[in-house]
């Protein structure tokens, strides 16, 4: 139970996440919201582990085998999102976004050889086609040829965290979630502020990289998206994934839709219509039976372990 908890959590956090990426992306490049970010990450974990409050045991060998997971999402995610929303509508956005857990199913099914009844397979695809029907009824999304680029970026964003679930299902046998936590937001906090900071230099003006910091709200907006956003739900979803089968962690991101909602609903005034309704009954209806549709109780079943070469999850760590 503390696993589906931990997987709630993660998509309230992300849904409400959406108002904060807003107020960011007004402010500074998509680029530099990341660098930012991701250094707010760092620091708030950071704090804790030199003060000795928490204590990560991690060798150069480790974060060796804690890259690709790092590779896969943040940076891959968040970079094919950021660009591919630069061709391509928050419509066609939202339906590949959705499609995340079908892409996992089949990674699972392939790399861990995960198994889901019937019924858990068209829970799934009940979840996606809420997700579908909101986005389409919202804005009459249909895929042009013209944002063709963008929509593969997009789609390349969705298989990146995909693969990020698959992944991070051996890797919390190994590691704890706060070591791959830790790892990760290290990783990324380099890669992102490495970009920004370089492509600030390029156009000789790197002052641009803290005049948003000036700003009250915008650093407000990174302290959630920092250490809520990023932090908190690499936490959450690395203890989710230690429990739940990939399959049934990927499908709570379509949660995070309807949490979004909400909070458009409440915080921004947005009208919230019949199809709304709709979708996000369809969406917890698939939730619900994804994650409880199997023989058996899924939480209390060991973690899989992945073939094909990829990690045992059945060693232990030296």
């Amino acid at each position: 139970m503390p696993a589906y908890f931990a997987a709630m959590g993660y998509a309230l956090i992300i849904g409400f996440s959406f108002l904060f990426v807003k107020m960011t992306v007004n402010i500074a490049s998509p680029l530099d919201v990341l660098g930012h970010r991701f250094l707010i990450s760092v620091i708030g974990l950071g704090i804790p582990i030199l003060l000795g409050w928490v204590r990560i045991r991690i060798s150069w060998k480790d974060v060796w085998r804690i890259l690709p997971l790092a590779l896969l999402s943040p940076i891959l995610f968040f970079t094919l999102q950021a660009y591919g929303l630069l061709s391509a509508s928050s419509s066609e956005a939202g339906i590949i976004q959705a499609m995340t857990p079908v892409f996992t199913l089949l990674l699972a099914a392939y790399f861990l050889k995960e198994k889901t009844s019937l019924l858990q397979k068209l829970s799934l695809l009940l979840s996606v086609a809420g997700v579908i029907f909101m986005f389409t009824m919202k804005g009459g999304a249909s895929f042009s040829a013209a944002s063709l680029t963008g929509i593969a970026l997009l789609a390349g964003s969705a298989l990146s965290f995909a693969g990020y679930g698959v992944l991070a299902r051996p890797l919390t046998c190994k590691y704890n979630p706060l070591e791959l936590t830790w790892v990760t937001m290290v990783i990324a906090c380099i890669v992102f502020n490495a970009l920004t900071l370089g492509r600030h230099v390029l156009q000789g003006d790197l002052t641009a990289y803290v005049v948003p910091l000036q700003q009250p709200s915008y650093i407000l907006a990174l302290l959630y998206l920092g250490i809520l956003s990023s932090l908190v739900t690499t936490l959450l979803s690395s203890y989710a994934l230690s429990r739940l089968k990939a399959t049934q962690m990927s499908v709570f991101s379509n949660f995070a839709t309807v949490t979004s909602m909400i909070a458009g609903t409440v915080f921004l005034q947005e009208q919230l219509y019949s199809y709304h309704i709709i979708g996000a009954i369809l969406i917890i209806v698939g939730v619900l039976g994804t994650n409880w549709g199997g023989k058996r109780s899924l939480a209390s079943a060991p973690p899989a372990r992945i073939s094909n070469n990829s990690i045992d999850s059945s060693k232990s760590r030296p």
